[in-house]
């Protein structure tokens, strides 16, 4: 046993070393999230460090675990996308026991020829050096006995723990152990303790600080992180492209979706940046309608794409709503243009300096004021018909951190929308009718850049497109009740 753990880490280190050549080379650069790190330290507080913690594992069922996501704010800081993992990040310089000066820490799960024959290749400690450039990078067993004096710091920075950690009784070193460990270290203060006596070392512990910390990095977007973007809102955009093209009655929703995520996974998307939204006709009405169950859409409907992609980590978020059929109806184009103007009008007052709730109050006159003109509502009436707000941050998240108020570098979304449930208090001829537009923007020195404008807007743009052949058009698989019936007899 011992003869052949002792082969399958020689085979894993040939392995580890030739990795490089089987992904993609445009990802982030080690020197980029170095940056960042810097950046983060020049704003800590005096005396300070910041603790972050890898994203844990989630399980689907019995053995079968959730694809691994790392935490955005993890990953943005040290390119590290495997679990079990802590990161310390010091205002000064620290010496260690051996006289050497160090200013981070990264502890990481280590290599283990066994399970990466299972679950794929880790780094380990000297990965972590070679690959990601940390100088200070050790296993993460080693994190319990590694002597740091939480006690002489001013401010400890981490975000507050949501107890959702699952333990593996097999390993010693895994998150749930890291996050124990680091708690006895600080002295933190349990919240269901029998006894409130204990208190946090100099009651130095700041759960709050890294909130604004991390938006003030994040919200402003670096050249290579724009380029990230750009990539991530083109993919999404072209999906939309191809689905106006491919679109017919009788396909299902998830069809629709399999075609847009086709495409992601074509440009070598690795993930979706949240769950894809398809919803035709009184489907679209659900904001966050992820079910993609209806079997068959209608020729009279809307159906409503809320999808993105997310490229290397960073993810793009594009709404189109179109008419299955190719062709809006009368009442289906009053409302879609309606939307479409509160966009253009919010696009106006886009650049820095403008407040974001702008944007939404923008957007949310020209509808009201629209649908008293259609009859849908009374002057001064309250409805549900546009119940959210229009922009919001993009990046590692779909919801991205960063600031209320524009600046130059943020990436952005404006996606005003219109949903008229049936039954609801209006004529019928609306009901049914659920419209959202949502772009990408990247705010400007002076204005915006639209970095979704090449997936069609208006009216015309999309039954233009919707008369252009698709690839998919002879994409036919077997019917599979024939196809069952067939291998029976």
């Amino acid at each position: 046993m011992k003869l052949l753990a002792s082969l399958l880490l020689t085979l894993s280190s040939f392995s580890l070393l030739a990795q490089e050549a089987d992904l993609p080379s445009d990802f982030l650069s080690k020197n980029f999230h170095k940056e960042r790190r810097e950046k983060l330290r020049t704003n800590l507080p005096p005396n300070s460090v910041a603790v972050f913690f890898a994203n844990p594992v989630r399980n689907r069922a019995n053995d079968v675990e959730y694809v691994y996501h790392q935490d955005p704010d993890f990953y943005y800081l040290t390119g590290y996308k495997e679990p079990e993992a802590a990161l310390l990040v010091f205002k000064d310089k620290q010496t260690a026991a051996n006289g050497t000066a160090y200013n981070e820490i990264l502890f990481v799960q280590p290599r283990n020829a066994v399970r990466e024959m299972w679950t794929g290749r880790r780094l380990g400690d000297q990965g972590t050096k070679d690959v990601l450039g940390f100088e200070q990078a050790f296993n993460n067993s080693v994190f319990k006995r590694y002597n740091v004096d939480f006690a002489k710091f001013d401010k400890i920075l981490f975000f507050d723990f949501h107890n959702d950690v699952r333990d593996n009784p097999r390993d010693s070193s895994d998150l749930y152990d890291l996050i124990a460990q680091f708690k006895a270290k600080v002295k933190y203060p349990e919240k269901n303790a029998v006894s409130l006596s204990v208190e946090p070392v100099k009651n130095n512990l700041d759960m709050k600080g890294l909130t604004d910390q991390m938006a003030k990095l994040r919200g402003v977007k670096t050249k290579d992180e724009i380029n990230m973007i750009r990539k991530a809102v083109s993919i999404s955009c072209l999906g939309q492209v191809e689905v106006m093209k491919a679109i017919k009655p009788g396909m299902s929703e998830r069809e629709i979706q399999g075609i847009h995520e086709f495409v992601y996974k074509k440009y070598q998307a690795e993930d979706l940046g949240y769950p894809s939204i398809v919803g035709a006709g009184h489907n679209g009405c659900i904001l966050h309608y992820i079910d993609n169950y209806k079997p068959s859409v209608s020729s009279k409907e809307l159906i409503l794409m809320d999808l993105g992609a997310e490229f290397h980590g960073y993810t793009a978020d594009i709404t189109r709503t179109i008419p299955v059929n190719g062709k809006f109806s009368p009442e289906q184009k009053l409302i879609y243009e309606l939307v479409l103007k509160a966009q253009e009008e919010a696009m106006k007052i886009t650049k820095p300096g403008t407040p974001f709730r702008l944007t939404t109050d923008t957007c949310r006159a020209v509808i009201n004021r629209g649908l008293v003109q259609l009859g849908i509502i009374k002057p001064g009436e309250k409805h549900l018909y546009f119940p959210h707000g229009v922009s919001h941050h993009i990046g590692l998240d779909v919801h991205d951190r960063g600031g209320s108020i524009m600046e130059e570098g943020n990436t952005i979304t404006i996606e005003p929308g219109i949903y008229i449930p049936d039954n609801a208090a209006c004529d019928k001829k609306w009901w049914g009718i659920a419209v959202r537009i949502e772009d990408d923007y990247l705010i400007t020195k002076d204005g915006y850049e639209h970095l979704s404008k090449i997936a069609p807007r208006t009216v015309k743009e999309i039954e233009d497109m919707m008369k252009q052949p698709s690839a998919f058009d002879n994409f036919i698989l077997p019917d599979l009740d024939k196809l069952n019936t067939k291998k029976q007899n």
